[in-house]
């Protein structure tokens, strides 16, 4: 009886939070975005400059997310399976993404990668730059899944499959890679998600140029100053359901690729 309780306790006190911070905000944003109607909705997400934003902010994430799910599952591997000098500073930088203000982040590319580039390359105010933001405070979410992944990774299957002539491709696709997999998914889901919706650091390097470089979210707080609520509401949701349609479907990959360990 007692753990009955704190079960229901604890399951009450967790639907209580996720009902206050989570579901009741965005019910007020769907109820926000209908406040026109339906054709006011279309109107919003349907605009020339809307599907502009739109088709940016999803290609520029859909590439930042893919990227780093190679170069972010090379560098968990270094750091897991690699002894050198510096490795507890490169594993420190990792993290700076995380640490620094998304607004100090473009700044910092703005810096590197404008028109006063210590190096001379100055690709500021051009999709180049959006895409080299997204990769910038990505980078981590695949990082941080695939590493523990990584760590835990029974060693001795890999000993067994070369001892018995697998040669290293062999053991990496057919043993590696698979357990790796879902975390690898995982971080490229949070990558995404963090990619659409990221405005900080893309702000002042992208210039935000409509139909070249503006982002869905630097449209909505436009459309927020510009005293228009219910069309800043309407391309929220319309990001909010991307996001959550592609949740469902890299946990039903997950789920795909995990089937061995539940059968």
């Amino acid at each position: 009886m007692k753990e009955r309780a704190g079960t229901a306790l604890s399951f009450g006190f967790a639907s209580t939070f996720l009902l206050v911070i989570v579901a009741l905000p965005i019910a007020a944003l769907i109820w926000q975005s209908k406040h026109e109607g339906w054709s006011g909705f279309w109107t919003a997400i349907s605009s020339p400059e809307a599907t502009a934003t739109l088709r940016v902010t999803l290609v520029a994430a859909a590439l930042a997310a893919l990227v780093n799910a190679v170069l972010g599952t090379i560098t968990a591997w270094v750091l897991v399976r690699d002894d050198f000098r510096g490795k507890a500073v490169l594993n420190a930088v990792i993290d700076l993404p995380f640490a620094l203000p998304t607004i100090v982040a473009g700044l910092v590319l703005l810096t590197f990668y404008g028109p006063t580039s210590p190096v001379g390359i100055h690709a500021a105010f051009t999709r180049y730059a959006l895409f080299l933001a997204l990769l910038f405070v990505t980078l981590p979410f695949v990082v941080r899944t695939v590493q523990p992944v990584l760590i835990e990774l029974d060693r001795e299957m890999e000993q067994a499959a070369r001892s018995l002539g697998a040669s290293e491709t062999s053991v990496f696709f057919r043993i590696i890679l698979p357990n790796i997999l879902p975390g690898i998914l995982s971080g490229v889901t949070m990558a995404f998600a963090r990619a659409v919706g990221e405005i900080g650091s893309v702000v002042i390097i992208t210039g935000n140029i409509p139909y070249k470089t503006e982002v869905t979210s630097v449209l909505i707080f436009n459309r927020i100053a510009s005293q228009d609520p219910t069309g800043a509401a309407a391309l929220a949701v319309l990001l909010l359901a991307i996001s959550f349609a592609v949740l469902l479907t890299v946990g039903g990959l997950r789920r795909w690729a995990t089937r061995h360990e539940r059968a």
